[in-house]
């Protein structure tokens, strides 16, 4: 008979919670790191979250860093991705906005997400997935590279400076009052209002025509090398 008065065992609420599992581990870290961030993540507070010790998560990720892993893994897979049937172009700008999506989901963990190498074989299947799109234009394997890298550091800054950039970064300890701003930089004041988030969407949407533009124009221009040297 339980003592009156005497916490219960975390194993005890563990079992009251259900049985551990990689999809409820998997659940219950992403929720802890988008509401404290990935700086004070630890499996001891994931422990805690789950009401079990930190050794019992061991038993289903070897590591933080292997449950880290399945969390991009899970993010990656639970995005909807844009029909392989569409027009090569478009998709690629779908993708942008697939790519975009999951920092807008999960912001705290798009930090780890986006310097992450996609090299386990979901993120590899993405990867791989929005290299075809370009290579569905014919263009050759240079190509195709220069314009996925230029288009990916679009979409991947962008997204990063929408969820944890400039705007939430370190801000100087005595900033310029705004009326000095508007009387000795005034371009920079003019601009100002245009940088608040609820104008993030038709800027990203601008900055990704400019991209599609550029695609476009490379795949019609006169005399460009395809794949097979065509």
């Amino acid at each position: 008979m339980k003592t009156p008065g005497k916490p219960p065992r975390a194993g005890a609420k563990a079992a009251a919670r259900g049985p551990l599992s990689p999809e409820r581990i998997e659940a219950a870290a992403l929720e802890l790191i988008e509401e404290h961030g990935l700086e004070t993540f630890s499996t001891r507070r994931l422990g805690e979250r789950l009401g079990c010790e930190a050794m019992s998560i061991y038993h289903h990720f070897p590591s933080k860093a292997h449950l880290l892993n399945a969390l991009l893994d899970r993010v990656i897979a639970l995005q909807p991705r844009p029909a392989k049937d569409m027009d090569p172009v478009e998709r690629i700008r779908a993708l942008g906005y697939c790519y975009r999506q999951i920092g807008l989901d999960h912001p705290k963990l798009f930090q780890y997400v986006a310097l992450h190498r996609m090299n386990t074989r979901t993120a590899l299947a993405f990867l791989n997935e929005a290299v075809e799109a370009f290579g569905n234009l014919g263009l050759d394997a240079e190509t195709t590279a220069r314009l996925f890298r230029a288009y990916s550091y679009y979409v991947t800054g962008a997204t990063l400076d929408e969820t944890s950039g400039y705007a939430k970064g370190p801000s100087a300890t005595d900033p310029v009052p705004d009326a000095e701003v508007a009387r000795d930089f005034p371009f920079v004041a003019a601009v100002g209002p245009y940088f608040k988030p609820e104008h993030f969407e038709r800027t990203f949407a601008a900055g990704l025509d400019i991209f599609i533009d550029a695609i476009r124009r490379a795949v019609r221009k006169p005399g460009r090398k395809t794949a097979g040297g065509r």
